[in-house]
């Protein structure tokens, strides 16, 4: 039986939020493990923001130069050497990685790399990569273990050796012809990303549009500017049968009778946590009926002392929702009151025209019967967009109808992500959107666009 070793903290998984409280921890003089099975730095870092963020700019850059020779929209677009764009991709994602391992080793933690498996409350067996075993319990536990892609049950699917975009990101040759299985955000942008390198892409979709948790408008902008660009789109349709192989040649069979052939095939069709083979039962930390562990506003399990971070908690899918739970643990160990109530998380899509959304949307107003006055103008009114010649898109904001209180913001065109924290540094204030309206903000700026918007807005019932 190993010797039981002690800390005051143990993390296990090393996400954004774990691994920044853990360094701050350990900083700050604290005994401190962080147990890791291999993705120094965490998913965001090795497999997801910033790597598919660098295959995306490189994409970007295909695209301005196949424009500029006239190639941009045609079928037969020059390819691109993808061996030489995942070469790219993994010089920025072992740049990161190392800054990540010299700044965990700064800070005095100790690093445990290997598999970690509960067999107690605040006990966890690891299985070093080096073949060895240990025993690590802390007065505190922290499960960061994230999620993964999830694969459809769907026959010939799993057979077909389908990529994730983790796969994806790895690729030595460009597929010919990329057949992807989802809609939602990694579907989108994988989707032009792989466009513009050069593939040709067909997009499903079962639901009835693309990005399904957006208004009807963006989702109706998002289809036709990747149509664009010669993504075709199919939706509400499911893939009924698979068969072949991702690589080779692959072939799937729709809902409809329609069948569609290609090289390859993506799934992108949501995320399933990492919670199986923790072994949480002897932990004492329960799940939820779709596998996330159940926490608390304080992001505290079922289990004394053992708190969940990030994905694997049912955090939104996001690097700095990760970061903000990282704010609440933080608050709760020294006895702070702040928690994930009513905290709005903004977000954004990097496809282009880029989607940026903070707040409630209309459909999301409508569903809690919640009056709105909404305003829109399309990006073309916007003087940078025109200099940019990037005129596809628009801004809408909704206001409390009975008030002038901002409820949230959506915007599908350059520098979305950017313009969106501004609304929202207003709504965090409670700021009228009058403020927004009357705000002297530099010409020609995307954001110029918020005094156009926010002039547009309705009018109180009343004339109050």
């Amino acid at each position: 039986m190993s010797t039981i070793e002690h800390y005051e903290y143990v993390f296990l998984g090393g996400g954004k939020g774990g691994k920044t409280l853990a360094m701050e921890l350990a900083n700050a003089g604290k005994r401190v493990a962080l147990i890791e099975r291999g993705m120094i730095g965490g998913s965001c870092i090795n497999v997801a923001c910033i790597p598919t963020k660098t295959l995306i700019q490189n994409a970007r850059v295909a695209h301005v130069r196949n424009a500029r020779t006239g190639e941009g929209d045609t079928a037969d677009r020059p390819k691109t050497d993808m061996a030489q764009v995942s070469r790219n991709v993994r010089a920025v994602v072992d740049g990161m990685v190392d800054m990540n391992l010299k700044a965990f080793l700064a800070s005095g933690m100790e690093l445990i790399m290997g598999t970690g498996q509960f067999v107690g409350p605040r006990k966890i067996q690891v299985r070093t990569n080096d073949g060895g075993d240990r025993l690590i319990e802390g007065d505190h536990v922290f499960i960061n273990t994230g999620t993964t892609a999830a694969v459809p049950d769907v026959p010939g699917l799993r057979d077909a050796q389908p990529l994730t975009h983790v796969e994806a990101l790895r690729l030595e040759g460009l597929p010919e012809h990329l057949i992807v299985i989802g809609g939602g955000y990694i579907g989108l942008e994988m989707a032009q990303a792989f466009r513009r390198l050069g593939s040709h892409v067909t997009l499903i979709q079962s639901a009835p549009r693309v990005a399904m948790r957006e208004d009807e408008d963006v989702t109706s902008a998002i289809e036709s500017a990747l149509g664009e660009e010669g993504i075709d789109i199919r939706v509400g349709v499911n893939p009924v049968n698979v068969s072949g192989k991702s690589g080779e040649s692959v072939t799937v069979e729709l809902s409809n009778g329609e069948r569609i052939a290609g090289t390859h095939i993506l799934v992108a069709a949501g995320r399933t946590p990492l919670t199986h083979g923790l072994g949480l039962e002897a932990a004492g930390v329960e799940l939820d009926a779709r596998g996330f562990i159940k926490v608390d506003e304080r992001l505290a399990t079922s289990a004394p002392n053992t708190w969940a971070i990030g994905e694997v908690a049912g955090t939104p899918m996001f690097t700095h929702a990760s970061f903000d739970d990282y704010r609440v643990l933080k608050s709760q160990l020294s006895g702070g009151n702040l928690t994930t109530n009513e905290r709005a998380i903004p977000y954004a899509l990097f496809i282009e025209p880029e989607l940026g959304r903070v707040g409630l949307n209309e459909t999301e107003a409508r569903e809690r019967g919640i009056e709105v006055r909404v305003a829109k103008i399309p990006l073309a009114v916007v003087p940078r967009a025109r200099t940019n010649g990037a005129t596809k898109g628009f801004m809408k904001v909704l206001v409390d109808a009975h008030s002038d209180q901002i409820l949230g913001f959506a915007m599908v065109g350059t520098n979305a992500g950017d313009v969106v924290t501004a609304v929202q540094m207003a709504m965090l204030g409670k700021l009228p959107y009058t403020a927004v309206r009357d705000a002297i903000i530099a010409h020609p700026l995307m954001s110029e666009g918020l005094n156009i918007l926010f002039g547009k807005v309705p009018a109180r019932s009343g004339g109050n």
